[in-house]
């Protein structure tokens, strides 16, 4: 499968495709300059890697290039798509050598609770989306935003958690310790 590589973006290196003549892919880069979301997320990037260590900013990075992967039950690569918890713990074997349950609800189980407002780039949030609690996870980015995998028929993208529907969805924030 071919895609989009949304890091590439966010580090100002010149744009980059799958395959030449794509149009689909060059008319979306096309609209992301033109919104300024390119800039926005390069900014942010920016400030995640100024505002936390190395091991954080990496996940964060390595989220990010996540990033237009399709939503897939069960799934936990770019090749073949991810789910939220797939995502979560895809990343953080690929960053910082951390391996987390597979599902939400595990996840949750298995890390540190911690205050909202406590929340930094690398955390984990969860929200009842299913009628329970811890039934979907993203990776808190800063600035009130994360990155998931939302649901069937869509793909990784950053959201933010103060609109309604997250914000009276959320029921906690965990942290992953990282020493053994």
């Amino acid at each position: 499968m071919k895609r989009w590589i949304p890091v590439l973006l966010l580090a100002g290196m010149p744009l980059a495709h799958a395959a030449p003549g794509e149009a689909v892919y060059e008319d979306m880069d096309v609209l992301l300059q033109q919104k300024g979301v390119i800039s926005r997320l390069s900014e942010q990037l920016q400030q995640v890697r100024e505002n936390m260590g190395a091991s954080a900013s990496n996940l964060v990075v390595n989220a990010m290039g996540f990033l237009g992967v399709p939503y897939s039950y069960g799934g936990n690569s770019a090749e073949t798509g991810v789910d939220c918890s797939g995502l979560v713990r895809t990343v953080f074997e690929q960053s910082v050598g951390k391996i987390l349950p597979r599902r939400a609800v595990d996840q949750a189980a298995a890390t540190e609770t911690i205050d909202r407002s406590e929340l930094k780039p690398g955390d984990l949030v969860f929200f009842n989306t299913m009628k329970r609690a811890f039934s979907h996870v993203g990776i808190y980015v800063g600035d009130g935003k994360f990155i998931h995998a939302p649901r069937s028929g869509s793909s990784v993208r950053v959201e933010d958690m103060r609109v309604a529907y997250w914000h009276t969805r959320f029921n906690g924030a965990r942290r992953v310790p990282l020493q053994p």
